[in-house]
């Protein structure tokens, strides 16, 4: 599908999607999110759409799995943080790990966007790398290479700000 058939096609969608979204989610900005989200799955997958009969279909589809994989990773995360999940309740320190999880969250978010959106998509969501690379437009190297600096970025603030903390509390 080229871009004018997908323009004439896919495009003109975007306001249902997004009354969809909104119903479901009842979030305008997370409705927005969502929509976009959906277009621009589609339009990574535009070589393969001539094989659906029902682009309609398949974009509420991808809609509904999209808002239901967000709603999902929100419950595991509320788990995660009331201790509820099988790792934390097995801890002695759920509110340290709770802490640590924070520590995490807060450094994620300060990644350069495109390694946030790589490293969320692969270890918070679990795309797989194919569909990563799909919706990002890396290539296989640039997608390792973005993935092993969050990591790296990660587990190097990780240990930083927790020495810090723990140097405080043992100065204290």
């Amino acid at each position: 599908m080229g871009i004018e058939e997908f323009n004439k096609d896919i495009v003109p969608m975007r306001s249902e999607l997004r009354d969809i979204a909104l119903k479901m989610t009842g979030n305008e900005d997370e409705a927005e999110d969502f929509t976009q989200e959906v277009l621009l799955k589609l339009w990574s997958i535009r070589d393969t759409l001539d094989q659906h009969s029902c682009h309609k279909a398949l974009a509420i589809t991808i809609l509904k799995n999209k808002i239901n994989d967000r709603w999902r990773h929100r419950q595991l995360e509320r788990e995660m943080n009331t201790g509820k999940a099988s790792c934390i309740a097995e801890e002695d320190n759920t509110v340290e790990n709770a802490d640590e999880v924070d520590i995490i969250r807060t450094i994620i978010d300060t990644l350069p966007n495109l390694q946030q959106t790589i490293f969320r998509m692969k270890e918070i969501e679990g795309y797989e790398q194919e569909e990563i690379m799909k919706i990002t437009g890396c290539s296989p190297d640039s997608l390792r290479q973005n993935l092993s600096r969050a990591r790296k970025r990660i587990r190097s603030e990780f240990i930083r700000i927790t020495a810090a903390r723990t140097a405080r509390r043992n100065y204290k």
